[in-house]
């Protein structure tokens, strides 16, 4: 009988996303949702940033099981035993998230739940790498900055308060950056980019479906009517305005950058970190068109906390487009800074106006970014389809900016 150090078989160059990968997403489709609810009910600043923090938790663990299954395929042996208890950690964590930040023991739970999900994904990375010791040594590094944001996630835990919120808020200092700077000059390994960039972009869907998941949250227990429908639309359409504009122009470009030297580190940035900002914007649009399905039907205008909340929302989207861009592409994009500040300058206006009226501002901010880069994408392939044939795949990486 073979032994599960025997059975972590290596990814290759081609690899793709596995199936099971897509059944280990829908425990944080559960948890994205409880987080949108939990801000949903608090509505004040504090909430929302109770509510990143466990958000920035979770996109922590997910990304690194991402980049396992991208080192050792996650349907097979080790890594999918040691997924499978993640599973069910993660789904323990997401039950506790509504009390995580009410001084019981819920806090500890979320806690204790999230440090087995880490604890194992380790493991199972030392298993992985048991042929690789630069691999071996970058695990065991990274063992330091999460046993350092692991007392302070139990201190905080136990202490409750505005002191949880601040620890909170240090262990996920202390071990992104602990992980960051280690990783520079390390030794992780990217052996598909295909996997990579696939994952993200799935996981991408799923956040933007707790945009859907929110209209039917805000609709519930409504009758229907005419305001409701329109809101309802309004929604969706927001939603889709998300998802054309990573998917039609930000993502396709970028997949090509994944490749050559450096490779790692852009990935790392590009991808670990710089992804977080959009994900994070997605759920609180999602929350400001809960907001707005809700109240489908007043007269009264919307209020500060769903009109921030969707225009906010869209605006850290929209920035976070840029930061990306800007590092994979080393282009700045002036059109998705333009539509950041259009917005936060929108949304006071937007938060005096009816419900139904507040999402125009973000259509129609969404619809022009869109248009733009239709244009630019355009323009960029007529460009590349006039020149003469390249020889290395090297010139292939200078269109789609």
């Amino acid at each position: 009988m073979r032994t599960l150090r025997s059975k972590a078989r290596p990814t290759g160059q081609d690899h793709r996303a596995t199936p099971f990968e897509l059944f280990f997403d829908l425990v944080y489709v559960f948890a994205i949702t409880q987080i949108t609810g939990y801000m949903a009910r608090q509505r004040d600043a504090e909430g929302v940033l109770q509510g990143l923090m466990t958000l920035a938790l979770l996109w922590g663990t997910w990304s690194g099981y991402t980049w396992l299954g991208n080192h050792s395929r996650a349907d097979e042996g080790a890594p999918r035993a040691g997924m499978i208890v993640a599973m069910a950690a993660m789904f323990v964590l997401a039950l506790a998230i509504p009390e995580a930040w009410s001084g019981g023991p819920g806090s500890l739970v979320l806690v204790v739940a999230y440090l087995l999900v880490r604890w194992v994904h380790l493991a199972i990375y030392a298993v992985a790498a048991r042929d690789d010791p630069g691999l071996r040594r970058q695990v065991a590094v990274t063992w330091t900055p999460l046993a350092v944001s692991a007392v302070l996630l139990v201190c905080g835990a136990l202490l409750g308060g505005r002191p949880q919120t601040v620890l909170f808020a240090l262990a996920l200092v202390v071990d992104w950056v602990g992980i960051y700077v280690t990783t520079r000059h390390g030794h992780w390994r990217l052996r598909s980019p295909a996997h990579l960039t696939e994952r993200h972009g799935l996981f991408m869907i799923l956040a933007i479906g707790e945009s859907i998941v929110a209209v039917g949250a805000g609709a519930a227990g409504q009758p229907l009517s005419a305001a409701l429908l329109l809101a309802a639309i309004q929604g969706i359409a927001v939603a889709v305005a998300l998802w054309w504009s990573y998917f039609d122009a930000v993502s396709r470009a970028a997949a090509r950058r994944l490749h050559g030297e450096g490779r790692l580190r852009l990935a790392v940035e590009a991808y670990t970190y710089g992804h977080f900002p959009i994900i994070a914007g997605i759920v609180l649009a999602a929350l400001g068109i809960e907001g707005v399905v809700a109240h489908a039907g007043d007269t009264d205008p919307l209020g500060v906390f769903s009109t921030l909340a969707l225009y906010g929302g869209a605006a850290l989207y929209l920035l976070g487009h840029l930061l990306f861009r800007l590092r994979i592409h080393h282009v700045f994009s002036g059109a998705h800074l333009a539509a950041t500040g259009a917005l936060l300058l929108i949304a006071p206006v937007a938060a005096m106006l009816p419900p139904l009226a507040a999402p125009v501002g973000v259509l129609a901010v969404l619809t022009v970014v869109i248009v733009v880069e239709a244009q630019r994408n355009g323009q960029g392939r007529a460009s590349f389809l006039a020149r003469p044939r390249p020889r290395t795949t090297d010139s292939l990486l200078v269109e789609d900016t």
